[in-house]
């Protein structure tokens, strides 16, 4: 039976190569070492194989970004790396709280928002929307909002982060692995902002590191 280590490479390895084979380059980040003490991840840290590296959080680990489904599965043969996938290529990313992403989706959403969505650990939302636009003036303005262009990146699932793994709320294959309009998408979470009770925006957020 293989081990846990094994069955977690050959997993990451294929989504890896999955997402370079439908042309989304993707680099090696720093997996998740250590174990829990009791309730506390006191004891678990993300690891990149540096030395001395002071860096506990996800970060991109000092290896290549490739496009090539074949190199992505070699790569991650070595390590059960976090799958990075630095924006500003075949995609930017709009990330938002929860509470704003959730209520985007509702209704008419879940189809007008025409892109994969995914969710990470903190209940980050994460929009991947065409390269190269701006975030309108009223949506940046609201707490929590970030848009991932050239020199970021996002974990992918499955990636396991601190709190759990990252996830698809709307799969690439939703949409023939095609990002979102970008201005269609923030009109849908200014919709959001405007209709209801007031989207709450505080709380715990991730924090990733541009690609180094």
């Amino acid at each position: 039976m293989p081990s846990l280590l094994t069955w977690g490479k050959s997993r990451l390895g294929k989504a890896a190569a999955r997402y370079a084979a439908h042309g989304w380059p993707v680099r090696p980040g720093a997996y998740l070492v250590g174990r829990h003490a009791g309730r506390h991840l006191r004891q678990r840290r993300f690891d990149c194989g540096r030395p001395g590296c002071p860096t506990v959080a996800c970060h991109p680990a000092p290896r290549p970004m490739t496009g090539d489904a074949a190199q992505a599965r070699a790569l991650w043969r070595e390590h059960p790396y976090t799958i990075l996938l630095p924006t500003g290529h075949a995609f930017d990313v709009l990330e938002v709280p929860g509470t704003l992403g959730r209520t985007a989706l509702l209704g008419d959403g879940f189809v007008a928002a025409r892109g994969p969505v995914a969710v990470a650990p903190g209940d980050r939302w994460m929009f991947l929307v065409r390269p190269g636009h701006g975030v309108l003036p009223e949506l940046a303005a609201h707490a929590g909002v970030v848009l991932h262009g050239q020199g970021s990146w996002v974990p992918a699932p499955p990636s396991p982060q601190f709190g759990g793994r990252v996830r698809w709320e709307l799969t690439p294959e939703a949409h023939h692995w095609r990002p979102a309009e970008p201005y269609a998408v923030q009109a849908l979470m200014l919709d959001a902002i405007g209709a209801g009770p007031p989207v709450a925006t505080t709380g715990h957020r991730t924090t990733w590191r541009a690609v180094a």
